[in-house]
């Protein structure tokens, strides 16, 4: 069988716990490139940061996958699919928020606003840190977000709420997410943060749809990831990996267990899958060849 499409999540999977990626890493996907595989960055990053990797691993302009599948492109000026929470919306989700002990975070693909909001073991620096790179992608926190908005509606691909503790967290679930309709809302098992798209805007979405326009069925399709949301992307591409640092749930639904992002679990995966598996191309003209 020759898989068309590799598809892999950055944090946990393509970057280790240095937030690095490693050379073995850079050269396994240039050894699938040269196959002729399209590969794609499948990311809850925003669409700067995922360009920012993908230029490194010399997979840009490749269409990325980005605000968990809100947004997608090749140009942040020009998306192929770009699904939003309108700012009527994004407005009242913020009204709500707010009578909750929790930071929240608009991520919009050319800047983020965030409240002022002391949470415990220093969630928002970190979150910041994480998925935000302020040198080429603005960060600003405000006393308000709801006032904020009511001068400035912002429209956008996602929103990203960090409570002070679970409960408070299962509680809004309860509250907000039966109740504003036409959202997708994704809560992290065991952690205090959840994240909000549009309805129908999710990373497994996201890739098929990519392969959709690449002409790729989804047994052609390569993933690889390790966070909860990569449930679904694992479950229905032909080849879902799961990355050794996954969670087990992850882990039992893969077809494949690779090692950890720190071991170069990526590399050691793509070298085993795709050693044997002939240039795209090359088929093509074996093809070609039989039919004459």
């Amino acid at each position: 069988m020759a898989y068309r499409l590799l598809a892999l999540n950055i944090d946990g999977t393509i970057l280790n716990s240095q937030g690095r990626v490693t050379k073995e890493t850079k050269d396994a996907i240039q050894f699938v490139k040269n196959k002729g595989v399209y590969v794609t960055l499948v990311t809850n990053r925003h669409f700067p940061s995922a360009k920012k990797i993908a230029r490194s691993l010399k997979v840009h302009p490749a269409m990325l996958i980005t605000h968990s599948g809100a947004f997608i492109g090749t140009s942040i000026d020009k998306p192929i699919l770009d699904k939003r929470i309108s700012e009527e919306k994004t407005f009242n989700l913020i009204q709500l928020f707010e009578n909750f002990n929790c930071h929240v975070r608009i991520l919009h693909e050319r800047f983020s606003i965030g409240n002022r909001v002391k949470l415990p073991n220093n969630i928002v620096a970190k979150s910041v840190l994480k998925t935000g790179e302020p040198l080429f992608y603005p960060v600003q926190f405000v006393d308000s977000l709801g006032d904020t908005l009511r001068d400035e509606p912002v429209s956008t691909p996602k929103i990203e709420v960090y409570f002070a503790d679970r409960r408070e967290k299962e509680y809004a679930e309860q509250t907000i997410a039966s109740a504003v309709p036409d959202i997708e809302w994704f809560s992290y098992p065991n952690e205090n943060r959840c994240y909000i798209t549009p309805t129908g805007a999710t990373k497994a979405a996201g890739v098929r749809y990519v392969a959709n326009r690449l002409g790729i069925p989804m047994e052609d399709v390569v993933a690889i990831g390790n966070c909860y949301d990569d449930l679904e992307t694992i479950e229905h591409a032909g080849m879902g990996v799961a990355m050794g640092n996954s969670p087990t749930e992850l882990k039992m639904l893969a077809d494949w267990v690779t090692r950890s992002n720190n071991e170069n679990g990526v590399a050691y995966m793509v070298k085993e899958l795709f050693r044997k598996q002939q240039r795209l191309g090359y088929l093509h003209q074996i093809d070609s060849f039989r039919l004459k």
